[in-house]
């Protein structure tokens, strides 16, 4: 099981994921779109890749133009390396 970070170390983890932001104990993005079947699509990606990696957001929100994905890892009992790195995949299926 992965380790709680340090707020520390989440802010410096942050530095290399822009639009990526530490709030409430989450790192969160919000991520625009033209279209709502764009918003959707790019939701069913993070879904897609959250069940292959096992590691799931905290929370994934469709809104219209926009997408807002955030994790943090419970069994922690806050942000760990996992929460970073998939912030980081879920960078690429832009």
């Amino acid at each position: 099981m992965a380790s709680k970070l340090e707020e520390a170390q989440v802010l410096s983890g942050l530095q290399n994921l822009p639009g990526w932001a530490l709030v409430g104990g989450r790192v969160e993005k919000t991520f625009a779109f033209d279209s709502y079947a764009e918003c959707v699509a790019f939701a069913v990606k993070v879904a897609l890749y959250a069940e292959k990696a096992d590691h799931h957001p905290d929370s994934l929100e469709v809104m219209w133009g926009r997408v807002k994905v955030a994790y943090v890892t419970h069994s922690a009992g806050g942000v760990t390396s996992l929460d970073l790195e998939a912030a980081a995949h879920i960078d690429t299926l832009v």
